[in-house]
């Protein structure tokens, strides 16, 4: 797609719901800072909106990224229901899906090929990542041997989550111990056929973050997997080149409008939101675009609902 073909789809951007919207229909609404989530008791359904957040704050909406990101994460799902189930029960739309009820572990995982991002900051400053003591002497962007488990627990909305070892995870009783190593080895299956996918589209998966439920005593991936909303992607063939020279990697990923925001208006969360040009969102939405293009070998084709419809589509299921 082109900046021209995105130019009408700025009219139709999908805001998400309010609690008006529901009013008399008895669901259980809760919405986050991207998505959507209606309670039917044994199912929820989830939405992904056209929201955009960065520094904790929802800022605009992009055209297509919330069809992007769900139907992304679906592509992976797919991928991967060999290694393990997950809590798609339907898709109801591009951007909605229905999806069986977990019992959510308190835990999320982080696993981490490359010494980057907030592992690399810790390492900076002499810290273990998530309890791994590393050797001396690692340079930024390196590959790890094996790729680090992290976890890190939940936080509250508004505040942020916080490393965690895996002993702390057992130790506190926050996963059962057997559980957990099953999530363990869940985990490091998954991130192992995410990077031989990305590799075979001349990617790298550098670091991603899994979510983990169980559902009638059986572990389930829920919620994403491998967008670049949860995961980091740089580009293989100039790898080696720019970690020789030290310099930062060619990547995918939504810190293209994190960094015009600091850069070109010096907001980094605090004040009021900033006026986000039209321009800006569809640079946003085209690398949203050419992510899900160059992770999934797929062409991405927008369906075409207007936010009107798909507001009806998804009330049709309280009715």
């Amino acid at each position: 797609m082109k900046k021209d073909d995105l130019k009408p789809i700025l009219k139709r951007t999908f805001p998400g719901f309010s609690e008006d919207d529901f009013t008399g229909t008895g669901a259980s609404f809760t919405r986050g800072k991207v998505r959507d989530i209606f309670d039917l008791g044994e199912e929820i359904v989830i939405t992904t909106s056209d929201r955009i957040s960065a520094f904790d704050r929802v800022l605009t909406t992009i055209p297509c990224k919330g069809e992007v990101l769900n139907r992304m994460a679906l592509y992976w799902f797919a991928q991967t229901r060999d290694i393990i189930p997950n809590h798609i029960a339907e898709e109801v739309s591009g951007r909605t899906v229905k999806v069986k009820k977990s019992e959510v572990l308190p835990v999320e995982v982080v696993m981490r090929g490359y010494l980057t991002g907030s592992a690399w900051r810790d390492y900076q400053a002499g810290k273990p990542v998530s309890g791994i003591s590393l050797p001396e002497g690692m340079r930024f962007n390196q590959a790890f041997e094996k790729p680090l488990l992290t976890p890190s627990t939940k936080a509250e909305r508004g505040t942020h989550d916080e490393p965690i070892s895996s002993e702390a995870v057992v130790v506190k009783g926050l996963v059962d111990e057997a559980l957990w190593k099953k999530v363990e080895e869940t985990a490091e299956r998954l991130f192992t056929r995410g990077m031989e996918i990305a590799k075979s589209r001349g990617l790298i998966l550098v670091d991603t973050k899994y979510e983990f439920g169980v559902q009638n005593g059986r572990l389930v991936l829920v919620d994403e997997i491998h967008t670049p909303d949860s995961s980091r992607f740089w580009f293989a063939d100039t790898y080696e080149e720019l970690f020789a020279a030290g310099e930062k990697q060619r990547k995918i990923d939504k810190e293209f409008l994190r960094q015009w925001l600091m850069e070109e208006k010096k907001f980094m969360g605090d004040g009021d939101i900033p006026d986000i040009p039209d321009d800006i969102r569809m640079e946003v939405a085209l690398r949203y675009i050419q992510a899900f293009e160059l992770i999934t070998g797929e062409t991405f084709k927008p369906e075409d609902l207007s936010p009107e419809e798909e507001k009806e589509r998804i009330l049709r299921l309280f009715t």
